[in-house]
């Protein structure tokens, strides 16, 4: 049987719907993408937290990322090294109620969640503003060459 290229979509796009956390369904009859539009649409992001994690040459500055499950947050993602590197966490992606992904020069993305976020050599720089919901400790590490073999690993904590 020959699939079109929209029916390939909708199969994709339900795979992750039931690949998703059910913990973010919430109501069993909602959707888990509205659930996480509804948890970014309720938070107080006035009273957002800003955190900021440098990546270089085969490590984050800091390692370990501490989330409060509930609170609003920006974490800004800054490549201070001299080649790409990637912020991979896709646990944690899928365990957090994603607002936007900021550019400081190019725009923003709104998505449900990404599985990883890349960042140009010197300089380049992401925010991403998202509620973190499900605690757990997540791994965090770069999918660029190399690097997570030579040490580029640390890990993200909600509580």
């Amino acid at each position: 049987m020959k699939m079109s290229n929209l029916s390939v979509g909708l199969l994709s796009l339900g795979l992750w719907v039931a690949a998703a956390p059910v913990a973010l369904a919430g109501d069993a009859a909602m959707d888990p993408i509205e659930k996480r539009k509804e948890i970014v649409d309720a938070a107080n992001w006035k009273a957002m937290e800003s955190v900021v994690v440098e990546l270089k040459e085969h490590s984050y500055t800091p390692e370990k990322l501490v989330f409060k499950a509930g609170q609003p947050y920006k974490l800004s993602m800054r490549n201070v090294g001299e080649k790409k590197h990637y912020f991979t966490a896709p646990e944690f992606f899928k365990a957090i109620a994603t607002r936007k992904v900021q550019s400081d020069k190019d725009g923003e993305i709104k998505a449900p969640y990404f599985l990883a976020l890349e960042m140009m050599p010197n300089g380049g720089q992401l925010d991403l503003y998202f509620v973190p919901v499900l605690k757990g400790s997540y791994p965090l590490y770069c999918t660029e060459s190399d690097h997570r073999q030579q040490g580029m690993e640390g890990s993200v904590v909600i509580e």
